[in-house]
């Protein structure tokens, strides 16, 4: 997918993916750099931490993704393993290819080791959606931001808070700019194009007719290892969203570790197929139109938290944090956590039409690529003119 570079002192910029988050988050950029002008050669790197094959090529496709110029096929392992691998497969990328800078998105692992891989061959990063925080750093995606923004040379922040997050960790204004929320790009993008919600249970060979209950219809997702791998806290979960599902019908799209556990913690008997239909992973279109159609959304995503303020649906987080703030400030987000009357309470109150009511936050307007590639070209371009590439 490279293009001709039209300044022989920039190298390519080598963008890197390497799990589902990150698709939707590099989709937008990958064409704003195409449609900058100069143009600016390209390189895609898929690392293949996200190892589901299936899965990976029907979101390139949702998203209009171009094939990757080249794919580590890491797979899955330990956060340490996975972590060691990304680093060894990508370090001799940089050798062969003299990147003008390395493009990593969001914080997964593969993001967290190239950038470490990137800084210490001195290659510079850009690292989009920095400044996230929790403030909770039992979960590794935290560690992964914190690591990341320090040694990042250019910083893209999709919410002023995330510029004040930074600024206690001791970065610079210098290296941030305030380019709005790439996520966003992809919601505006994909929209048109969203799957019909019948269609896609019908496609996984579920009747359609629980969509026309008279409260709507949920949608929930679950992955996060505080909620899903622990046999108490599941159960817990799966009994409350099935007294949930008793006021609406929901339409749970399953992880397959979620998958996993639920079977193997013999909760299975807490599902009423009647009321809670379990579907496999989806496509990006497929879950932007069950999204967009549902009365509420019930997750623990942190990607899911920025796409329901963007489409004006009410979503409860089943988290007791977020490093997207901005969504329960200004967007549709409630912080219920697995507090049982918490849920019920919020579920009926949107029910009964008294759910919380968000606006569209400041740069979360389907331009924010357009503002990263327009900046990242200053940059790398100011870059070579004081430090000439030989």
């Amino acid at each position: 997918m490279s293009v001709t570079d039209p300044d022989a002192r920039l190298g390519p910029v080598m963008c890197v993916v390497g799990a589902r988050p990150n698709f939707m988050k590099m989709a937008p950029i990958l064409r704003a750099l195409a449609a900058h002008r100069p143009a600016m050669a390209m390189l895609l790197v898929h690392t293949g931490q996200h190892y589901d094959k299936d899965m990976s090529d029907k979101l390139f496709e949702d998203l209009r993704l171009p094939r990757p110029d080249i794919n580590l096929e890491v797979g899955s392992a330990s956060h340490a393993v996975q972590t060691a691998e990304v680093m060894r497969r990508f370090e001799p990328l940089l050798d062969a290819h003299r990147p003008s800078c390395v493009v990593v998105v969001g914080d997964v692992n593969s993001t967290l080791a190239c950038t470490l891989v990137a800084v210490k061959k001195g290659v510079p990063v850009a690292h989009v959606e920095a400044g996230l925080r929790s403030y909770d750093r039992a979960m590794p995606e935290e560690i992964n931001r914190i690591l990341t923004d320090q040694v990042a040379d250019r910083l893209y922040t999709t919410e002023r808070s995330a510029q004040d997050n930074l600024a206690r960790e001791g970065i610079t204004a210098d290296r941030v700019c305030f380019a709005g929320n790439v996520m966003i790009d992809s919601v505006v993008f994909g929209r048109t194009h969203a799957r019909d919600p019948a269609q896609t249970l019908q496609a996984c060979g579920v009747a359609s007719g629980l969509l026309k209950h008279a409260s709507g219809y949920g949608v929930v997702t679950l992955h996060r290892p505080s909620n899903v791998d622990h046999p108490e806290t599941l159960r817990a979960l799966l009994e409350t969203l099935g007294e949930v599902a008793s006021r609406l019908p929901l339409v749970f799209a399953l992880h397959p570790r979620t998958r996993g556990n639920i079977e193997k913690f013999g909760c299975t008997t807490l599902i009423d197929p009647t009321r809670m239909v379990l579907l496999p992973p989806q496509g990006y279109l497929e879950m932007l139109g069950l999204m967009a159609g549902a009365t509420v959304v019930l997750t623990d995503s942190g990607g899911l938290q920025e796409e329901t303020t963007a489409l004006g649906v009410p979503c409860l987080t089943l988290r007791e944090n977020t490093e997207r703030p901005i969504t329960v400030e200004q967007g549709t987000n409630i912080l219920v956590g697995r507090d049982r009357a918490a849920i019920l309470q919020a579920v009926d109150d949107i029910i009964a039409g008294r759910g919380k009511r968000g606006r569209m936050p400041e740069l979360w307007d389907g331009h924010a690529a357009q503002r990263i590639a327009a900046d990242l070209w200053q940059w790398l371009s100011a870059r070579a003119n004081q430090t000439p590439r030989i």
